[in-house]
């Protein structure tokens, strides 16, 4: 059985967890390349990791993090692949839009993921993220991750190192 992605984090005021779900694939498509520039993912691979959050073989979770007093209105989301819940996880994204940053968001969306990998007997949560993003490695660090180690040229565009972060579950 895989583990739902929790909704039960406290989330900011005025912001809902719950999971993403295929009519959110719009939204979310739209926000890509603003998030993540010619890294964004395609409206195709967005579609295709959703479906691997349910039914057999489901090994992804996702999250979108809404504004209450908006409806539709997607403030951010994440994933995770938890694999088979014997090894380590992986957080796939996470990104929210710039009028949501420093709300607390990403950070709710991060501990609803890591409560979903502990769920899922994961032993830890890995990352890449980009050496030039302090940012989210505060974000990171703050929530247990350290850093353990550099992926040389690991994002494309623009051409950058990634810094690999894990935290012990």
């Amino acid at each position: 059985m895989s583990p739902a992605a929790s909704a039960e984090v406290p989330a900011p005021p005025g912001v809902r967890l719950r999971p993403m779900t295929p009519p959110d694939l719009e939204a979310v498509s739209r926000l890509e390349p603003e998030l993540f520039g010619a890294e964004a993912w395609s409206p195709a691979t967005l579609a295709a990791e959703l479906d691997r959050t349910t039914g057999p073989g489901a090994d992804r979770a996702y999250l979108v993090a809404e504004a209450t007093d908006e409806p539709a209105r997607i403030l951010g989301y994440a994933g995770l692949w938890y694999g088979d819940g014997r090894g380590d996880a992986d957080l796939l994204t996470i990104a929210t839009i710039p009028a949501a940053r420093r709300r607390g968001v990403a950070g709710a969306l991060l501990t609803s993921l890591l409560s979903t990998a502990a769920d899922a007997g994961c032993r830890a949560v890995l990352l890449e993220v980009r050496a030039s993003n302090e940012a989210a490695q505060r974000l990171y660090t703050a929530h247990g991750f350290t850093p353990i180690g550099r992926r040389r040229r690991y994002y494309l565009a623009p051409v950058e190192d990634a810094v690999v972060m894990r935290r012990v579950l």
